[in-house]
């Protein structure tokens, strides 16, 4: 049932920016936008409000607000999954130490660094707990600025033991819910590094990086989980294939799709984030004498496009190819549509696919990002 105050929110905000040509039906002054369609069974933290504490604090996304034309998410609106640690009193210029198999143990100034910043385009970071509780909405795209991390390893003279790169950030929090010892920490291979085209992210939508976003400098590896992303980074270790799994890969191993939870670092997975995708608003249409929904929705994840997508909404229903996409990219999201006409009132699941066997799609698979809307 679609909610008045959504459709007044909705209509004020943005219904000039959904309007696209590649609509199956045409929209005209007589076609009215009856409301939104919400989603059952889910939520449960408020969106878009920031949420106090320190690693307890969140921002929720409301990815229903999410039009053609508001893809990059400005900073004050970027998730938020742990903010600043109420424990980091820094003061002075940001260093990085660097230690382990190097021909000599240092520190890295920060601001030495920053003739190395280039531009990275956009992309997209997720929260490995993204989930229905949240409406998905641990999941933000903007544009990123930072240092190569190949720049720095030639900074730091890797010895020929070197294998790895370990990353810590500050963690120092002082409400923790689990018992887990202080510090974010992964480990990368040097390939595992180069083949995501990691670096030391130092701003975000052309400003300096964001207390809660790792202020001055975090690490991204494109395409990982947010929980290999490390904020607030202030130690750069190199190790071998001998080095342990850290406190924080085993925190997030079965999240990051590992088998069981190893024990040592050369035995975790890529926490890479496959091909997948969801709805994130239904919009109730009167159009001539008939109702139509139009669903809206993300893809992202992936290491290629497709052209392969499919939609169901309902297990005893067929899927369909889905309508109005164009996948270009893999690092940031894309914004679907398609034009639903149910033939029957009833509970509704709405779920992706792809219908290309050589993409994987763990997560699409077993169902994770479904949503369930009633139809009256």
């Amino acid at each position: 049932m679609a909610t008045a105050f959504d459709r007044r929110e909705f209509l004020g905000a943005s219904l000039s920016a959904l309007l696209v040509p590649e609509l199956s039906w045409p929209v005209t002054p007589a076609d009215e936008l009856l409301g939104l369609v919400p989603f059952v069974e889910e939520g449960g933290s408020p969106l878009g409000t920031l949420i106090e504490g320190s690693h307890l604090g969140r921002l929720v996304v409301d990815l229903k607000k999410l039009t053609k034309d508001k893809l990059v998410t400005p900073n004050e609106e970027f998730f938020i999954r742990t903010r600043y640690p109420d424990g980091l009193h820094h003061e002075g210029p940001w260093e990085l130490a660097v230690r382990g198999h190097v021909r000599e143990e240092k520190s890295l100034r920060l601001a030495d660094l920053l003739g190395d910043v280039e531009p990275m385009g956009t992309q997209l970071l997720e929260c490995s707990g993204n989930s229905k509780r949240r409406e998905f909405g641990l999941l933000s795209s903007a544009e990123w600025s930072g240092i190569p991390i190949r720049k720095v390893l030639d900074r730091m003279h890797p010895n020929a033991k070197a294998t790895r790169l370990l990353v810590v950030g500050h963690d120092e929090h002082s409400d923790f819910r689990t018992p887990r010892g202080k510090g974010a920490s992964w480990i990368f291979t040097f390939d595992q590094l180069e083949r995501a085209g990691a670096y030391l992210a130092t701003a975000m939508n052309a400003q300096p990086l964001p207390r809660d976003h790792g202020e001055p400098v975090r690490l991204m590896m494109p395409n990982w989980y947010g929980c290999t992303c490390i904020k607030w980074v202030h130690e750069l270790a190199l190790v071998d294939d001998d080095a342990p799994s850290t406190a924080q890969m085993r925190e997030f191993s079965s999240r990051t799709h590992q088998d069981g939870v190893p024990e040592m670092a050369r035995d975790f997975i890529p926490a890479t984030m496959d091909q997948t995708g969801t709805a994130v608003r239904v919009e109730k249409w009167r159009s001539g004498e008939e109702l139509v929904y139009r669903v809206w929705g993300l893809l992202w994840g992936g290491e290629r496009t497709t052209d392969d997508v499919r939609i169901q909404f309902r297990d005893d229903l067929p899927a369909e190819p889905l309508e109005s996409y164009d996948h270009r990219v893999n690092n940031s999201w894309t914004l679907w549509s398609h034009t639903w006409r149910p033939k029957e009132p009833g509970r509704y699941v709405i779920t992706l696919s792809v219908d290309d066997p050589t993409i994987r799609t763990r997560r699409l698979d077993r169902g994770y990002y479904a949503r369930q809307i009633d139809i009256a």
